[in-house]
């Protein structure tokens, strides 16, 4: 039975090729034996990871060099769905020819770019993205063993759901690759705040020193920051005739904060943009005086002056501002 009959091309749409292959047809499913490795004078360790939340669980096998610390094989085991034994496979082969210490730098997120068709676009649908979360555990586990340490030593970041075992940098990265707006989609995509939901927000079982919902707003906060900044430095460079109304003001609004409301401030007055109206001839920029320059004679002739002069000078000399 084809899998179109199966679960609908619709489903089957959101995941990428590269997925839908090796859930399949893995190139690194299997096992290493002591004696494989130590004829080849290597030494093997065998590390195993289990959610038990959600039922996956994944077996890595690394054949390593000992005198280098290269793993020169390995291969898994995977007691999961198919995304889970895709996101393993791939796992393996990001760890083939680095060093155990390389190694261990693999993030998940590092399995899940790897498994897309192309940068822009998820490997797998949100709801199957937490499938991978096992990579960077399972390697932390293989490390330890190697090198004789505890595997939590390899913790360089911030963990803010020890559910699901999702890093601060985690979160912030996939909010950002994805441009995730919700609690819930962060959950879709990484699974952290699924289970016992304490770092989603304040007042759950256990106190978090990072909540999900402050992570959201403060990187959206931030991405939005950049975008206006971005936008303001297309226009400085010549491109604001080609932005969109949204990327003109935002361009518009940085200019001002940049360059005009801190005098306007000083006299205990400020102002905001309106609305942008482009034509063949003119850029029309209206704006909104207010306190005290609300009615400021000046309003009319020096600021007003001052205002066009400088977006003219820094984004656009079709540019015409307009009280309203």
């Amino acid at each position: 039975m084809a899998k179109n009959d199966l679960l609908g091309a619709s489903l089957w749409d959101a995941y990428s090729n590269k997925v839908t292959t090796l859930m399949n047809n893995p190139k690194h499913q299997g096992e290493i034996t002591e004696e494989e490795a130590a004829s080849h004078g290597n030494r093997l360790i065998v590390a195993d990871f289990g959610a038990e939340s959600c039922g996956d669980a994944v077996r890595l096998y690394w054949e390593v060099d000992p005198k280098t610390d290269v793993i020169v094989n390995s291969k898994f085991k995977s007691f999961g769905c198919g995304t889970a034994i895709a996101s393993s496979d791939v796992m393996t082969e990001l760890c083939i020819g680095k060093t155990v210490q390389e190694a261990v730098k693999i993030t998940n997120i590092d399995v899940e770019f790897a498994l897309r068709d192309n940068p822009e676009t998820p490997a797998v649908p949100p709801q199957k993205m937490h499938c991978s979360v096992m990579a960077y555990d399972v390697i932390k586990k293989a490390a330890g063993l190697y090198l004789g340490v505890d595997s939590e030593s390899f913790e360089e970041e911030i963990i803010v759901c020890e559910c699901a075992r999702v890093s601060l940098k985690t979160l912030q990265d996939v909010i950002r690759l994805n441009d995730l707006t919700t609690i819930e989609q962060i959950t879709d995509y990484t699974k952290a705040g699924g289970f016992c939901k304490s770092c989603i927000k304040p007042g759950g079982h256990e106190e978090r020193e990072y909540y999900l919902v402050d992570i959201l707003r403060d990187t959206r906060r931030e991405m939005d920051e950049e975008k206006m900044k971005a936008a303001a430095d297309a226009g400085t460079k010549g491109n604001f005739e080609s932005m969109t109304l949204v990327q003109q003001i935002k361009a518009i609004d940085a200019e001002i904060d940049e360059s005009i409301r801190q005098f306007l401030i000083m006299d205990g007055g400020d102002m905001e943009v309106i609305d942008v109206k482009p034509s063949d001839e003119y850029i029309d920029v209206y704006i909104r005086y207010l306190g005290a320059c609300n009615g400021c004679a000046s309003s009319a002739t020096g600021t007003l002056y001052a205002i066009e002069s400088t977006l003219k000078e820094k984004l656009s000399k079709k540019i015409r501002v307009l009280p309203i």
